[in-house]
């Protein structure tokens, strides 16, 4: 492997005080192009990028990936706002871009396919072809103007989120393989011209046809068919969702011909974003082994700060006191066992020093088995369940910044988990690991907070556990509400960002042969379509859920409306 790639967004997300975070890309809203803010703010950008590209570059990484070509590209239909805008962060990059070049670190810009504006759109007539001519012609430029580019990495499965209000907006343009096949042949040319690289990432929410990219072996060869390039590779999660646990790795890797990275999560969005230990070394070693002579495999992108909508904000190698300690070691641990071939054990032992190794070896084993098997239900977790285009995240009940404790997610779990006898005894088992947790801790002289919030968190996911699985007990319920009511006060917003917890024991007038019948139509075991699939599921159900649904939006949870593309999303 020659390509260690790590993003880069975390400093200018400084001083972003919305109290719910859209992480997915940087929030350029936030970013003063005028009056007496603006220079403060771009000398503060500078001063951490350059203390970020120090961490890393030190820690092994030679790369690291930026939002995003939309805001560097000009164009003379935009709206005069958005031009004023763009011109001012064209000018404020360059002296980003050549912090990182002297640093030693190669630079790949981002971009959905595609961006646009309300002028552009407007003026082009939202037409297909002309948009799409209209981006190839910003590729070039934006390869052009700025020559200490390596290259770009395309997302064509995913666009801005609903919460959204950039006027330059990105939205999904490729539907099928085929187009997308075309459009990668169209525009490879021009970074082979410039000795640049285009990455394309297979990551998709399951929109649209193509939108089975990460894991339909049918479609990614056809939108591979025929390409052949050193200017192209191709970028994949590991696993056939999101970066969650329990997934095996994605045979994609091994089916792909072309030059391939593999895509981690150091910040993981689902397991408390670095506010507690969520260790990836036990994977890193896994898929490290899994990979061993697979051909093609050039390189690792790591992402440490990009990823999800919650509240948690710890900023990934600018934190002061360590505060960032969970996702450096996680850093640290994926280009140690990928790029020197280290231990997970050895790459913590590098990073902290030998004295402090062993327990934080011991620590983190802990934390994986609590995470293991209280946070997620491995009842749940172990099974394959695919929905439409996408497959199901082992992960249910937590969501993000959220865990859920209502009757529809227990009537859910107790369909799917046959032991629920089991799901309980081990969730008491994993919670009796909390006081060694916080010894070890001490010991490895880590944020013994941190880990007495992961307690105190998760003592309300195993009451939570109690109630998806035992039969429903007023004293339960009333435990759960003061367990919720004590983590508030314990862990109050002023003092620190803490998770929401969303409690309703309202009965979901569903029989369980309903639910039954309802799951056995829509979801399937195997990643190949029923014939009920080609013919209801992915296309009648589309039609009938875009009639169907409800006309007033905040009949929908907001979760659902707000974060990510929204729910609509699967049913395209």
């Amino acid at each position: 492997m020659e390509r260690f790639l790590i993003d880069a967004t975390g400093p200018f997300f400084r001083g972003y005080e919305k109290r719910r975070i859209n992480w997915s890309k940087i929030p350029f809203l936030h970013l003063a192009t005028r009056g007496t803010e603006r220079r403060p703010q771009w000398d503060r950008i500078g001063e951490d990028l350059k203390r970020f590209a120090g961490e890393v570059s030190r820690m092994g990484y030679n790369a690291v990936t930026l939002d995003d070509l939309a805001h560097l590209a000009a164009h003379p239909l935009h709206e005069p706002e958005v031009a004023e805008r763009i011109a001012v962060f064209r000018e404020e990059f360059v002296r980003l871009f050549d912090l990182l070049r002297e640093a030693g670190l190669r630079i790949h810009l981002t971009s959905d396919v595609l961006p646009s504006t309300p002028a552009l759109l407007e003026a082009l007539d939202d037409d297909p072809q002309a948009l799409e001519d209209c981006y190839h012609g910003m590729v070039r430029q934006v390869l052009d103007d700025f020559p200490q580019l390596d290259g770009l990495i395309l997302r064509i499965g995913e666009s801005d989120g609903q919460d959204v209000r950039d006027p330059i907006r990105t939205r999904l343009h490729l539907r099928r393989a085929d187009e997308t096949n075309r459009f990668l042949k169209r525009l490879l040319p021009e970074f082979e011209q410039r000795g640049r690289s285009m990455i394309l990432r297979t990551w998709t929410v399951g929109a649209h046809r193509i939108g089975d990219l990460i894991w339909h072996r049918d479609t990614l060869a056809a939108t591979l068919k025929g390409i052949d390039s050193p200017a192209f590779i191709v970028s994949m999660k590991h696993g056939e969702s999101d970066f969650f646990r329990y997934l095996p790795l994605n045979e994609a890797f091994r089916q792909v011909s072309q030059p391939k990275l593999l895509e981690l999560q150091a910040r993981r969005e689902y397991e408390g974003a670095g506010e507690y230990p969520a260790f990836i070394g036990r994977d890193c070693e896994r898929f490290a082994n899994e990979l061993a002579g697979v051909p093609g495999m050039v390189g690792l992108s790591l992402w440490c700060q990009t990823g999800g909508w919650h509240r948690f904000r710890r900023l990934a190698f600018l934190e002061e006191g360590g505060r960032d300690v969970w996702i450096r070691l996680n850093a640290g641990v994926a280009v140690g066992v990928f790029k020197e071939g280290l231990s997970a054990a050895g790459a913590v032992a590098r990073e902290l020093g030998d004295k402090r190794a062993a327990a934080a070896n011991a620590l983190l084993a802990e934390a994986d088995a609590v995470i293991d098997d209280l946070l997620y239900i491995r009842g749940f977790a172990t099974q394959k369940l695919f929905f439409r285009r996408v497959r199901i995240p082992p992960l249910l009940h937590v969501y993000w910044d959220t865990l859920f404790i209502n009757h529809a997610v227990r009537k859910v779990l107790r369909h799917f988990v046959s032991d629920p006898a089991e799901a309980v005894r081990a969730g008491e088992a994993a919670a009796d690991r909390f006081p060694r947790m916080i010894a070890l801790a001490k010991e490895a002289r880590l944020p013994v907070e941190d880990i007495e919030h992961m307690c105190d968190f998760l003592t309300l996911v195993r009451l939570a556990r109690q109630y998806y699985f035992l039969p429903y007990d007023e004293t339960l319920a009333g435990r759960i509400v003061a367990a919720k009511r004590d983590y508030k006060a314990r862990w109050p917003l002023l003092r620190r960002m803490r998770f929401r917890v969303k409690v309703s024991f309202r009965p979901l007038r569903v029989k369980r042969r309903t639910l039954a019948w309802v799951s056995g139509l829509l979801l399937r075991r195997r990643r190949g379509y029923r014939l009920i699939d080609r013919v209801f599921t992915l296309h009648a159900l589309g039609y009938a859920y875009r009639l169907f649904r409800p006309r007033d939006p905040k009949a929908m949870p907001k979760f659902l409306r707000k974060s990510a593309m929204g729910v609509e999303a699967l049913f395209k």
